[in-house]
């Protein structure tokens, strides 16, 4: 199965679909997301086996609930070629911290290690811009009203690929 593990965003969907909307779909071919998460792993296929002993270590990963706020909105990889539109989430340091103690409780199932870890919350990913100058412009203009929630837990998440997008189900929940 393919397995991640995320922070649940979905309490903010009502203001990250005002944001998506503000994004300007006139301008190039967008697939917007519908469930929101912050993505702390992304494991791939995984055996139930492991799967098993995954849940039974990250079980063991503690930290305290902390408070995020949706921030500002950016691409992947650059502006000059745009595949994915984020927001991103401040303050990072705990989440940075969570997603290392991830990290360090599966280094013994040999997962490729995130160097470049950035915390953000994937909005659309994008087929191709009409306009690029018009685009990032628009994007730029966007303002983020900084709402935040509490984050008390992260979810192991399976991810079923389809014709229509990804399927998700939580697979475990940890606090």
């Amino acid at each position: 199965m393919r397995l991640f593990l995320a922070i649940d965003f979905n309490e903010l969907k009502d203001n990250l679909v005002a944001i998506q909307s503000k994004i300007g779909k006139s301008t190039g071919n967008l697939k917007e997301v519908t469930k929101f998460h912050l993505t702390l792993k992304f494991l791939g296929e995984v055996s139930e086996d492991n799967a098993s002993q995954i849940k039974d270590i990250l079980k063991k990963v503690k930290f305290n609930a902390f408070n995020l706020s949706v921030d500002k909105i950016g691409v992947f990889p650059n502006e000059n070629y745009v595949r994915v539109i984020w927001i991103g989430v401040k303050p990072d340091k705990e989440v940075k911290a969570l997603q290392d103690n991830v990290e360090n409780a599966l280094k013994e199932f040999n997962f490729k290690k995130d160097f470049q870890f950035h915390p953000h919350i994937t909005l659309a990913r994008v087929k191709f811009i009409k306009d690029k100058e018009k685009f990032i412009k628009n994007l730029k203009e966007i303002k983020v009203e900084p709402k935040t929630i509490e984050i008390k837990q992260f979810k192991l998440i399976k991810s079923t690929l389809t014709p229509k997008g990804p399927v998700y189900e939580d697979v475990e929940v940890f606090s």
